[in-house]
């Protein structure tokens, strides 16, 4: 991958100052430096020691993430939502695990990716998952395609700067047509599923209330934060559990056999473009029934 940098100050500035102005990681920048012919200006090599004039344009070719031979390439089929050189987003179907683990490292989302760049004769091929779902929840997922947009990912994930919005159905009627939870979310001892506990990390989830149907509710849901099936602790901590949802109590009678949970929208300024990025999935099947 190449990009530009543009020393924007009023002093020179060394090649690794230009970088990490512009939001690339030590790490990276040091994988870099030690390649050769990593930096350029005005289409010349040069050393990672010269300095950058104001105004200057510095190159920087960074180096290629090869493939990983433990994670096999896998055929199947992408919903593809939107691809540019760093970003590639998802409409990842329920049942579809995200990353490959001991139970499933053959047809994972990053298999299916996987085999997505090597058919498109891509030479980054280790795709970092950045917005994972859980096998059973549908939509939009966010991949980076390469080192830099992985760092870029990175810190806008630290800094909240991923706007997630999903669609739920939980059992019953809530008490208000809009709350915020803020209730901390952990785990206890070794069990899998997670609790609202004391000693547990900030967790906050905002919804707002879509439609009452006669034994359920169809909510929109803005996470704050990223724990670990936070949507799905909250609700059941507010005797509010999703339909289909066996591992936190709820009903598996009324329709859909898995939680009824959606990932409908992803927004964040795209750091390479400066352009706002919106996108939606809309409802799979199994979901229509309560929209």
């Amino acid at each position: 991958m190449q990009a530009q940098f543009q020393n924007q100050t009023e002093q020179p500035l060394s090649v690794k100052k230009v970088l990490t102005n512009a939001g690339v990681s030590k790490r990276l920048y040091q994988a870099t430096k030690r390649q050769q012919d990593s930096f350029a200006v005005a289409k010349t090599v040069i050393a990672p020691t010269r300095l950058i004039a104001p105004g200057e344009t510095l190159t920087v070719t960074f180096p290629p993430e090869t493939s990983d031979p433990e994670v096999p390439v896998s055929n199947e089929p992408l919903a593809i939502i939107f691809e540019d050189d760093n970003w590639l987003v998802i409409n990842k179907p329920a049942g579809l695990t995200s990353v490959p683990g001991p139970s499933n490292r053959n047809d994972t989302l990053v298999n299916r990716v996987k085999g997505h760049l090597e058919r498109a004769g891509a030479t980054d091929l280790r795709p970092h998952v950045i917005t994972r779902l859980d096998r059973f929840t549908s939509g939009v997922v966010l991949v980076a395609k390469n080192r830099m947009a992985t760092g870029f990912a990175n810190q806008m994930l630290a800094r909240h700067q991923l706007q997630k919005e999903y669609q739920a159905v939980v059992v019953g009627h809530l008490d208000q047509e809009h709350g915020l939870i803020d209730l901390p979310i952990g785990q206890v001892g070794t069990e899998f599923a997670r609790q609202v506990i004391s000693a547990g990390q900030s967790a906050q989830t905002e919804y707002w209330v879509e439609r009452k149907l006669p034994e359920a509710t169809r909510l929109r849901v803005h996470l704050h934060t990223g724990r670990t099936h936070q949507i799905r602790v909250h609700f059941n901590h507010l005797g509010h559990p999703l339909l289909g949802d066996q591992l936190y109590g709820g009903p598996l009678d009324q329709g859909i056999t898995r939680q009824a949970l959606h990932a409908s929208q992803l927004t964040f300024s795209d750091p390479f473009s400066q352009q706002l990025f919106e996108f939606k999935a809309p409802l799979p099947a199994d979901m229509l029934k309560y929209e």
